[in-house]
């Protein structure tokens, strides 16, 4: 864990909500809607949380809170901040990715047990670019239990590197040549950035992605309607119910 020397400081508030010890952080709006119905979470458990909104169901048969949607690295950032001065122990990712590996396809579901660091917020959380190995890693016991939840689940997915990048515009060939010598799986924008965080706060963080488009062979193939994508997410959405209350 890094000295915190940042002038200012995350905070809790003044009227501060309880984001269980386990908390979501979920990237697309359908996803996060998904989550909310299967657990019949009402408005009124709902507040905003920067442009995001944050639930946490007053049933206490759930014992996670769910945040959501956000897009890019800084602003995932922040809010995994807020969950963490909050005091949840434990994060779980779940996002969408393109393709960069030949061998994944649209709607395959990625674990993602490192992600290379292509965005510029890691840095500031004690990321070493010069020294470092160019990846940032997640909690190593919660990445294994989630796989071997999602294994019980029936579920099939890659897991492997993943790249992390803020410019969705700029994934060149020379870019994906590169990151496809390393193994990387998927490239998306978050995920670098909340381990780099959850690392400097002291947070266990996992991070689950299903696959909405291929950029593998140098052309975009889009799959954002494909019905496999559809059901991949429908099956994840299900599943980290089961993994939070297992966990």
């Amino acid at each position: 864990m890094y000295e915190d020397d940042g002038i200012v400081k995350p905070v809790k508030g003044r009227n501060p909500p309880d984001p269980k010890s386990i908390a979501l952080m979920v990237s697309s709006r359908t996803d996060f809607d998904c989550l909310c119905n299967l657990i019949d979470i009402k408005d009124d458990q709902s507040r905003v949380l920067h442009y995001s909104k944050f639930c946490s169901p007053k049933n206490s048969g759930y014992n996670f809170s769910i945040t959501g949607p956000f897009a890019g690295a800084p602003y995932a950032v922040m809010l995994l901040e807020a969950l963490a001065v909050w005091g949840a122990s434990k994060i779980i990712f779940y996002g969408w990715c393109g393709a960069v590996s030949n061998s994944v396809k649209i709607g395959d579901i990625i674990v993602a047990t490192s992600a290379f660091v292509d965005e510029g917020t890691s840095k500031h959380y004690g990321y070493d670019e010069v020294s470092g190995n160019g990846v940032a890693l997640p909690s190593f016991d919660l990445t294994e239990t989630i796989k071997s939840l999602l294994r019980q689940s029936g579920i099939h997915f890659h897991e492997g590197p993943v790249w992390s990048t803020d410019a969705i515009y700029r994934e060149t060939p020379e870019k994906v040549a590169y990151y496809k010598e390393k193994n990387v799986l998927g490239v998306e924008m978050e995920i670098s950035a909340i381990y780099s965080a959850a690392k400097f706060r002291n947070v266990e963080v996992a991070g689950i992605l299903v696959v909405s488009d291929e950029i593998s062979t140098l052309k975009w193939k889009p799959g954002f309607r494909d019905d496999r994508f559809r059901k991949s997410r429908a099956a994840v959405c299900e599943a980290l119910i089961k993994i939070c209350q297992s966990l």
